[in-house]
């Protein structure tokens, strides 16, 4: 087992991994920006060190820099959280060359994977289904003419990166020129590669992730799945697990596709592949997310099994002491999305407790949120015997939060909880947009 850990993240993330080092027996340092000096996870550690200034290419993204700090502090292995470097195939190759541990898949399967074009290629190869598409179009013209096969409406999507950076709809053939410019300097610009490719563009369609873990030693098991339907400009708000639609026949083939897709990818540790869900039970790739989830608290809630840990397990190539047969989906659990909606000083905080909730969050009292990163400051997740009863808790919960000194959408969020269309599981990836603006009028 390692004997010390650098985290290579900020926030909650930063925090979530600390604790568990803690609770393995772990020494850990924090790497920080000068924003972030006075934050929860660099008290939490045992060690800490800056390594930049406010802007994330100074600090969080500065893969020398927090190489150094590895070497200087002795850590034998980096946990790269999500976001930031956490899906850098360049940064896992350094790692190595530094003999240092990278927590994660290795970097030749992190950028097969990380491109959209290679995975999709690969899903075809095995069987998995794939959305109607594209290979990667070089020009316009190769656009327009290929869009008369696919029909409108269609997305032109980035094959690099994610968070909805690098992606248009397209209605009509008219408005293909600027869509395809727009996104691939976009992509160009936010993840370096502004290849793009053209897919059909699916509607009434929910977004289903499948986790899954898997050692050196070619066990993988699935942990069931999410459903992150719940989304405003491609970015998720809320998930939950199962997903409301899910039958037992539908999840075993889902999972069967998921478990090609990892073992066509060669893939070691915690990953996501992710699937769109049509309502007539047909499903399609999307793309694997070779990293740690944001929602993977969820998962946790209904398997009983620590993420976290078992990437530091398996990064200490330990195997699985688990097979599939052993995992067995217990409840129901919703995750919030708690973002701040301005920056400043939290001068009031309030957390809800209760059996089977917490806030994960690196938020205290008169603590300051940066302008300078992600708007999410925490996570609101709950556990209970059922979805109804899960929703109930959640609702309770979202109304005794009390975060002041900044705007968030906690309100948001409890005007999603209590919509008809959620509580019903009547939802896809469109209909968020909808459900906020009834609830203004």
């Amino acid at each position: 087992m390692f004997r010390k850990i650098l985290i290579a993240n900020r926030g909650e993330i930063a925090v979530r991994i600390i604790r568990a080092c803690k609770e393995m027996g772990i020494q850990t340092v924090a790497v920080y920006s000068e924003a972030d000096k006075n934050s929860l996870p660099v008290a939490l550690a045992d060690e800490r060190i800056c390594i930049g200034g406010n802007a994330a290419t100074e600090s969080y993204l500065h893969q020398q820099n927090i190489i150094s700090a590895a070497l200087a502090t002795g850590a034998e292995a980096i946990h790269p959280g999500y976001g930031f470097l956490s899906e850098n195939a360049d940064f896992a190759r350094l790692c190595k060359e530094q003999d240092v541990v990278f927590i994660g898949p290795d970097g030749d399967v992190m950028e097969q994977m990380g491109d959209k074009d290679n995975a999709r290629q690969l899903m075809l190869e095995v069987g998995v289904p794939v959305v109607p598409g594209t290979e990667i179009l070089s020009t316009v013209e190769e656009a327009e003419i290929e869009a008369k096969t696919i029909g409108f409406p269609l997305l032109v999507k980035a094959t690099a990166g994610g968070g909805g950076k690098g992606i248009r709809v397209v209605e009509k053939e008219e408005d293909l020129k600027n869509a395809f410019l727009t996104a691939s300097s976009e992509a160009k610009s936010a993840f370096g590669n502004g290849d793009v490719f053209l897919e059909k563009y699916l509607t009434s369609v929910r977004h289903v992730e499948i986790q899954i873990l898997a050692d050196h030693f070619g066990n993988i098991v699935c942990l069931g799945e999410r459903d992150c339907s719940l989304q405003l400009n491609k970015q998720k708000v809320l998930e939950e697990t199962p997903c409301p639609v899910m039958t037992e026949d539908l999840r075993q083939r889902m999972m069967d596709s998921a478990l090609l897709a990892a073992k066509a990818a060669n893939y070691t540790n915690a990953g996501t592949v992710e699937f769109l869900l049509a309502p007539n039970g047909e499903y399609y790739f999307l793309e694997m997310n070779t990293r740690l989830q944001v929602e993977h608290p969820i998962t946790e809630e209904v398997t009983g099994i620590d993420l976290v840990k078992w990437q530091i397990r398996i990064a200490c190539e330990i195997p699985l002491e688990f097979t599939q047969a052993d995992i067995n989906l217990q409840g129901h659990a919703i995750e919030c999305r708690i973002n701040a909606r301005t920056a400043g000083v939290v001068n009031f905080l309030h957390i809800p407790g209760g059996a089977r909730v917490h806030f994960d969050t690196a938020l205290i009292q008169d603590c300051d949120v940066p302008p300078y990163y992600d708007s999410m400051v925490g996570k609101l997740i709950v556990h209970a015997s059922s979805r109804e009863n899960a929703i109930r808790k959640m609702e309770a919960a979202l109304c005794e939060m009390i975060i002041q000194g900044i705007e968030t959408n906690i309100e948001s969020q409890l005007q999603l909880v209590r919509s008809q269309a959620y509580q019903d599981g009547a939802y896809d990836t469109l209909i968020l947009p909808s459900i906020l603006a009834e609830g203004s009028e």
